[in-house]
């Protein structure tokens, strides 16, 4: 087992060990997430896209943990083909921003699933 090194290349959320995901493999995360019942829900950023430090180093505070949101979260969504399309108009709209899928569990009232689906070029 190996730590990765501070001085490697960024990681980011969830999945950000494994390789990008493919869009049927993007589908495959938003169908779990779906079928979870979750509300799936698309935040982008504009800047770091990973959380850091820049104006603090107090204890437990930290820059970068919230996102604009794309749109509302998407209630009574079923099929993870209405995500995807709602993902491909966020990369048209900002090319240069980090995007990622949440699913959101309204019962609980909790975010249950992050993941980057899109990362601009060069990241």
């Amino acid at each position: 087992m190996q730590v990765w090194p501070p001085t490697g290349k960024k990681k980011f959320e969830t999945l950000s060990y494994l390789p990008d995901l493919t869009p049927v493999q993007l589908a495959k995360e938003v169908d779990y997430l779906l079928r979870s019942k979750w509300v799936p829900c698309l935040e982008f950023e504009l800047e770091e896209g990973f959380v850091h430090r820049k104006y603090s180093s107090l204890p437990t505070y930290y820059d970068g943990r919230y996102w604009t949101m794309w749109k509302l979260p998407m209630f009574g969504c079923t099929d993870s083909a209405q995500v995807l399309k709602e993902l491909e108009e966020c990369k048209k709209e900002y090319p240069n921003a980090f995007i990622r899928i949440i699913g959101f569990d309204n019962v609980r009232q909790v975010q249950c699933i992050s993941f980057i689906a899109y990362k601009p070029e060069g990241f």
